[in-house]
């Protein structure tokens, strides 16, 4: 509750990192594993009901070196969508580009002026979208511990 508070108070820049916040999605939306599954391929949806959603795995933050626990489905959908050429086209929207740049990324925060780089987008634009009231697909400021 305490940083749902302070990310009201966060005006983001250019600068502030953006990430895919999963916790987000399991308190704001009912079917949020059926959509994320959806980019998922037949084989790895099958994978999934065998080893269970929520099966904790540890990753490894490359900048930092700390272990970070990550649900299997999260884990699944970054490295399943990190391999695909087609993941992010040139008709795909400006918010779903955004949110599958980072999932690709391994949801590794990326400033709005980053985000507008690897898509070819105006950085104002996606700050725009990634600043207003509504969240979109989970993507919020990444708050600092």
């Amino acid at each position: 509750m305490l940083q749902e508070s302070r990310l009201r108070l966060v005006k983001p820049t250019l600068q502030t990192p953006f990430h895919i916040d999963f916790e987000w999605w399991k308190q704001n939306d009912r079917s949020w594993q059926v959509y994320l599954k959806s980019y998922l391929s037949d084989e790895v949806q099958e994978s999934l009901r065998v080893t269970g959603d929520d099966q904790l795995i540890d990753i490894i933050d490359s900048q930092t070196g700390e272990v970070h626990q990550v649900e299997a489905l999260q884990h699944m959908l970054i490295l399943h969508c990190a391999n695909r050429d087609d993941f992010i086209t040139e008709t795909t929207s400006v918010t779903e580009s955004i949110f599958r740049l980072l999932l690709s990324n391994g949801n590794a925060p990326l400033t709005a002026v980053e985000l507008g780089e690897r898509l070819g987008r105006e950085p104002v634009i996606v700050l725009r979208m990634l600043s207003g009231a509504r969240v979109y697909k989970g993507i919020r400021p990444r708050l600092s511990n």
